[in-house]
Parts: C-alpha cells; sequence; structure tokens
C-alpha cells in the first residue's frame, strides 16, 4: 500500500472548496493551484496525492482503493451503495432529491405511476415505502421534459434553487431525502492509515464547527 495519502476530489467548484479544507488542515499541495491541465498533484513533505475525477466517479475510486479517501454526494451514497465508510458530512454542495410533477398533475393510485429518473435505487426505494407501484424510467439527462412530453408521470431528480423545474412548468411534490458532499474512506486504508484520515475529518470537523 502506498504510503502516500490518496485523494479524490471532484472536479469543480465543489471540489475546489473541499481542497481548501484539506489545505486547513495542514495537507496543502500548492502545484493544485497552478493553471494547467494535470489531473494528479503530488506533496512529498506532507505525503499527499490529490487528484481530480468526475464527481459521480468519486465512490468508485475510494471503494476500489485507487483513493484512499475522496469527497462524494449522499446521492451517490445512496443509488449505488459503495463499500465505503462516510466519515463526515461536510454541509457544502446543499442540495435536495425529490419528487417534481406539472403543477395539474393528480395522482390515480389506481394506475401504475410512471417515474423518470437518474435515481433509480433512490425512486424505488422511496416508493416501496410507500407500498406505491410504479414503472421506472431511468434516463441520464433533461428529466423535466419527461412529464411535458408524455413519457412520465413525475421525475424524481436533485433540486437545487427549483428555477429549472418553474421555467419548465414543474413543481415539486414531495421531498425524498437532503443531499450534501460527504468525506468518505476506503475501509482498508481507514485501517493502515487511520491516523492520517482521523487529523483530517477531525480538522474538517473543527473548521465546520468554527463556521456555526
Amino acid at each position: 500500500m502506498s504510503k502516500f495519502l490518496n485523494v479524490a476530489l471532484p472536479k469543480g467548484r465543489l471540489g475546489e472548496r473541499v481542497y481548501d479544507m484539506f489545505e486547513k488542515a495542514g495537507f496543502d499541495c500548492p502545484s493544485i493551484k497552478e493553471n494547467n491541465r494535470k489531473l494528479i498533484f503530488e506533496n512529498k513533505e506532507h505525503m499527499v496525492r490529490y487528484f481530480w475525477v468526475k464527481p459521480s466517479d468519486v465512490a468508485i475510486y475510494v471503494e476500489r482503493g485507487a483513493a484512499d479517501i475522496g469527497v462524494a454526494g449522499k446521492d451517490i451514497l445512496l443509488e449505488y451503495e459503495p463499500e465505503v465508510y462516510e466519515l463526515l458530512d461536510l454541509g457544502i454542495g446543499r442540495c435536495k432529491m425529490a419528487v417534481a410533477s406539472l403543477s395539474d398533475f393528480c395522482d390515480d393510485k389506481r394506475r401504475t405511476l410512471r417515474v423518470a429518473t437518474k435515481f433509480s435505487k433512490i425512486a424505488a426505494d422511496f416508493y416501496s415505502s410507500k407500498g406505491r407501484d410504479i414503472d421506472i424510467i431511468h434516463l441520464n439527462g433533461s428529466i423535466e421534459i419527461a412529464p411535458i412530453l408524455g413519457l412520465s408521470d413525475v421525475i424524481v431528480d436533485i433540486v437545487e434553487t427549483g428555477t429549472t423545474l418553474r421555467e419548465n412548468h414543474l413543481e415539486v411534490v414531495e421531498e425524498i431525502v437532503p443531499i450534501s458532499a460527504r468525506l468518505i474512506s476506503n475501509k482498508s486504508s481507514f485501517q493502515f492509515k487511520k491516523a492520517q484520515i482521523e487529523r483530517i475529518r477531525d480538522s474538517i470537523r473543527a473548521q465546520l464547527e468554527e463556521q456555526k
């Protein structure tokens, strides 16, 4: 096992905010802020290695051991149930998983409900808990147009401001679960690199407490 602590960061603004937390925790890596197209950055002094990956892939890198720790959205953890430890709710990237429909839609419980979503497992679990029969239509993009075109009755998707829903004449009818970014760890790494990982976790937790 590498002596470096390998950290998978989600590309984009969320990852940049997370890196700032790691930097304050004493695991800085100045080269990550250089303007280039590199994806992997090392600081041999702190024995830390960062790499940028697609947000939805972070949990895979951590679960498979390519990364010791990383940051993934709660939506990914619920949908794919990776074998990782969830160490800390970072309280950033806040949004919610919700059911939305056209404003004039009325649910007829005698019919199977058609649900369009990227999050098939979350949708299935939610409606199973309600005892509602559904037909899941798995889509990868432009979920909002499914009810408009008659493909589905409702959608299950992440909602931040709700602007996209309103612009497409949709509204939230039920909230399923709040979503935010979580610090996660590979299970084996947590055993063998426990001191480093707990130092980061505890430092970030302290940072979050100071912000309250």
